[in-house]
């Protein structure tokens, strides 16, 4: 579970990847050690993964974006699929689903063209049976981590609140009965 200064210092952090844990203590107004701490603990529980860099795939030249739903063959296939689409550079995320398809492959190309010899390598695995390609026209919504933070933080406040509130009901009803 995450707090109100957790989910601070990851939106500090978010906005300003390269700041130093000095500087973000200062910004929050808490020791130095208290944001060391905090971002050790949300590592170590796997909260916050990594502070990689983001990457624009429309300035390093790959500025379309294609989802690919694949049907793949039954069984264990699935593990040879996934190393098959792991080895190709431009496929940059691999979700299982439910609904049509068993993949949801998100993908990149330099041009409508180059996105034909993407589709080709990823529908080369004998595994992959079938697949359909939707073609991103703009990005409405970039990936986004914070307002779910903040929201996470603003559920557990609510259900710490419904707790409290229960409790208080269950001692009032027992000093009354």
């Amino acid at each position: 579970m995450i707090d109100k200064l957790d989910a601070d210092l990851i939106a500090l952090l978010t906005e300003e990847p390269r700041l130093g844990v000095f500087e973000a203590s200062r910004r929050l107004g808490v020791a130095r050690g208290t944001v060391q701490a905090r971002l050790d603990r949300l590592q170590r529980s796997g909260v916050v993964r990594d502070f990689a860099p983001t990457i624009d795939t429309d300035r390093l030249g790959y500025p379309v974006t294609a989802f690919v739903t694949a049907e793949i063959a039954q069984g264990d296939r699935d593990v040879t699929v996934v190393e098959h689409l792991r080895a190709i550079p431009e496929v940059l995320e691999v979700h299982t689903i439910t609904g049509a398809g068993d993949l949801m492959i998100r993908a990149v190309a330099r041009s409508n063209t180059d996105l034909q010899r993407v589709i080709d390598r990823i529908v080369s695995d004998p595994g992959i049976m079938r697949t359909s390609t939707v073609i991103a026209l703009a990005t409405k919504i970039d990936h986004r981590a914070v307002p779910l933070v903040q929201a996470a933080v603003a559920a557990d406040n609510a259900d710490d609140d419904t707790d409290e509130n229960a409790h208080d009901d269950a001692k009032n009803e027992e000093e009354r009965g």
